[in-house]
């Protein structure tokens, strides 16, 4: 095998280019991956630093990268040594939470956080090698345990239904209804999908002569600026949400906003975490538990409801904007098999 010859320095990337391409690479990535990203990065700087006692290379050793692989499927609580300790250090920095083997999802996500940044200085990963590829085959079977649910139950028609009822004619009440109809109606959106929409998001051309009103979801995880969707909204939901931004009076800047303790909408924006926070409050309202669901059970509920109600997922999908049908199809799975549709063919 020959040895590849390095680059002259006139076929080299300059500094300025490097920083325009990582730029570049940054503006097409969503917020929220980035902030995963960094997160993922201050992790395994900090167990590199814990391990090694050295920062972080690029590209890193194949031999770091085998041993962030074993260290991360195993369950470190009976077993003393340098693993262990590093990751106590880690717990004490509030970085990890246990000795217990992180789950493999986890593991996934901070390496392809780790492949990103090599990716982004352009140059090659080490988890590329076949070595480190077998290694997260077997550590993945090894680690691995049931799936866990985000929600602890999907918010379906039926729990949507007893959310609505504890929403009055206050601002906050309508807001919390077109919070709640919309996150659900328009396909199960995520958190920051529903508190990143602005009025202008919202068109309503053909509201007048079908009650039908349009979302553009400008960024998703699954689609960026370029190829932002418009979705439908219809009957009721369009309703609320239409009835809010009347009450409301927003004619421009964030769709949903916080509502003032003398019932007045604020101009700022709702931060993410604010579906959680409206969510467990009407939850309580309603007579339930605060954790009995959380904001990703809109979107479970969505799926969920549609295979009760026998929609094809294939249509349930470009409401959701799922880009995996295995994955889709866990919610059409997770439905008890005698509340399937397909059970009543002959009625």
């Amino acid at each position: 095998m020959k040895t590849a010859l390095p680059l002259p320095s006139y076929a080299a990337l300059s500094a300025e280019d490097e920083a325009a391409l990582t730029a570049l690479y940054t503006r097409g990535t969503p917020a929220n991956t980035l902030r995963a990203w960094e997160r993922d990065l201050a992790y395994i700087a900090a167990w590199k630093a814990a391990v090694f006692g050295k920062p972080l290379i690029w590209p890193e050793d194949d031999r770091v990268a085998l041993r962030f692989v074993l260290d991360h499927t195993l369950d470190l609580t009976d077993r003393p040594g340098s693993a262990q300790d590093a990751a106590m250090e880690l717990i004490e920095l509030g970085l990890r939470l246990s000795l217990a083997c992180p789950a493999p999802a986890t593991l996934d996500r901070r390496i392809a956080s780790w492949r990103a940044f090599h990716r982004m200085k352009n140059l090659a990963s080490p988890f590329e090698a076949p070595l480190l590829k077998q290694a997260r085959a077997k550590g993945r079977r090894a680690a691995a345990r049931p799936r866990q649910a985000k929600s602890p139950r999907p918010i379906d028609r039926k729990l949507l239904e007893t959310l609505l009822a504890s929403c009055d004619n206050s601002l906050r009440g309508l807001r919390d209804r077109a919070i709640l109809m919309l996150g659900f109606g328009s396909g199960g959106r995520r958190r920051s999908e529903i508190t990143s929409l602005y009025r202008d998001d919202i068109g309503t051309e053909d509201y007048a002569t079908k009650g039908l009103i349009w979302l553009r979801l400008l960024e998703t995880k699954t689609t960026g600026k370029s190829d932002a969707p418009r979705l439908p909204l219809k009957g009721r939901a369009a309703r609320a949400v239409i009835g809010w931004i009347e009450a409301a009076q927003i004619t421009q800047g964030p769709l949903f906003r916080s509502i003032s303790q003398s019932d007045r909408a604020l101009p700022r924006k709702l931060a993410p975490d604010a579906i959680r926070v409206i969510l467990r409050h009407r939850l309580r309202l309603a007579g339930l538990p605060e954790d009995y669901a959380t904001p990703h059970g809109l979107r479970a509920g969505f799926l969920t409801q549609a295979a009760l109600d026998g929609a094809p997922l294939a249509a349930a999908m470009k409401l959701s904007l799922h880009r995996s049908a295995i994955q889709a199809q866990r919610y059409y799975a997770d439905v008890e098999i005698s509340e399937n549709p397909a059970t009543d063919l002959l009625g």
